[in-house]
Protein backbone atom coordinates (compact mmCIF):
# COMPACT_ATOMS: atom_id res chain seq x y z
CA UNK A 1 0.00 0.00 0.00
CA UNK A 2 1.20 3.58 -0.50
CA UNK A 3 1.34 6.27 2.00
CA UNK A 4 -1.38 9.40 2.13
CA UNK A 5 0.94 12.16 1.94
CA UNK A 6 -0.73 15.09 -0.15
CA UNK A 7 2.02 16.89 -1.54
CA UNK A 8 3.81 13.96 -2.93
CA UNK A 9 0.51 11.65 -3.88
CA UNK A 10 -0.87 13.96 -6.38
CA UNK A 11 2.85 13.71 -8.64
CA UNK A 12 2.61 10.15 -7.85
CA UNK A 13 -1.49 9.54 -9.39
CA UNK A 14 -0.45 10.77 -12.34
CA UNK A 15 2.84 8.92 -12.85
CA UNK A 16 0.54 5.54 -11.17
CA UNK A 17 -1.71 5.96 -13.63
CA UNK A 18 0.28 6.39 -16.99
CA UNK A 19 1.38 3.16 -16.47
CA UNK A 20 -2.21 1.49 -15.79
CA UNK A 21 -5.19 1.29 -17.25
CA UNK A 22 -7.39 0.21 -14.22
CA UNK A 23 -6.70 1.20 -10.74
CA UNK A 24 -7.68 -0.20 -7.67
CA UNK A 25 -8.57 2.37 -4.87
CA UNK A 26 -9.67 1.84 -0.94
CA UNK A 27 -11.77 4.01 1.35
CA UNK A 28 -9.69 4.59 4.43
CA UNK A 29 -11.50 7.53 6.44
CA UNK A 30 -14.99 8.28 6.52
CA UNK A 31 -17.02 11.06 5.06
CA UNK A 32 -18.91 11.89 8.24
CA UNK A 33 -18.50 15.13 8.56
CA UNK A 34 -16.79 15.96 5.24
CA UNK A 35 -18.32 18.62 3.35
CA UNK A 36 -21.24 17.46 0.88
CA UNK A 37 -19.25 17.66 -2.18
CA UNK A 38 -16.83 15.28 -0.98
CA UNK A 39 -19.58 12.23 0.42
CA UNK A 40 -21.00 12.72 -3.72
CA UNK A 41 -17.65 12.45 -4.70
CA UNK A 42 -16.68 9.02 -2.59
CA UNK A 43 -20.31 7.96 -3.90
CA UNK A 44 -19.76 9.22 -7.79
CA UNK A 45 -16.44 6.66 -7.39
CA UNK A 46 -18.55 4.08 -6.45
CA UNK A 47 -17.50 3.37 -2.63
CA UNK A 48 -20.55 2.21 -0.45
CA UNK A 49 -18.83 1.78 2.86
CA UNK A 50 -15.36 2.18 4.73
CA UNK A 51 -12.17 0.00 3.88
CA UNK A 52 -13.94 -0.95 0.60
CA UNK A 53 -11.75 -1.30 -2.40
CA UNK A 54 -12.67 -0.35 -5.81
CA UNK A 55 -11.24 -0.79 -9.59
CA UNK A 56 -12.09 2.21 -11.35
CA UNK A 57 -11.33 2.97 -14.77
CA UNK A 58 -8.82 6.01 -15.27
CA UNK A 59 -10.05 9.13 -16.84
CA UNK A 60 -8.89 12.50 -16.40
CA UNK A 61 -12.29 13.25 -14.62
CA UNK A 62 -11.86 9.88 -12.56
CA UNK A 63 -8.24 11.35 -11.37
CA UNK A 64 -9.99 14.23 -10.68
CA UNK A 65 -12.36 12.69 -8.38
CA UNK A 66 -9.57 10.94 -6.70
CA UNK A 67 -7.32 14.30 -6.31
CA UNK A 68 -10.18 15.84 -4.70
CA UNK A 69 -10.91 13.29 -1.73
CA UNK A 70 -7.15 11.87 -1.55
CA UNK A 71 -7.16 12.22 1.92
CA UNK A 72 -10.01 9.98 2.89
CA UNK A 73 -8.37 6.97 0.23
CA UNK A 74 -5.23 5.58 -0.28
CA UNK A 75 -4.15 3.63 -3.98
CA UNK A 76 -3.33 -0.11 -3.55
CA UNK A 77 -1.14 -1.74 -5.34
CA UNK A 78 -1.40 -4.57 -6.80
CA UNK A 79 0.21 -7.85 -5.49
CA UNK A 80 2.05 -9.54 -8.40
Amino acid sequence: MLTRCSTANNVFVKQYVSTTKKLRIKQVRSGIGRPERQKRTLTALGFKRLNQTIEVEVSPQVQGMINKVLHLIEIVEDKK
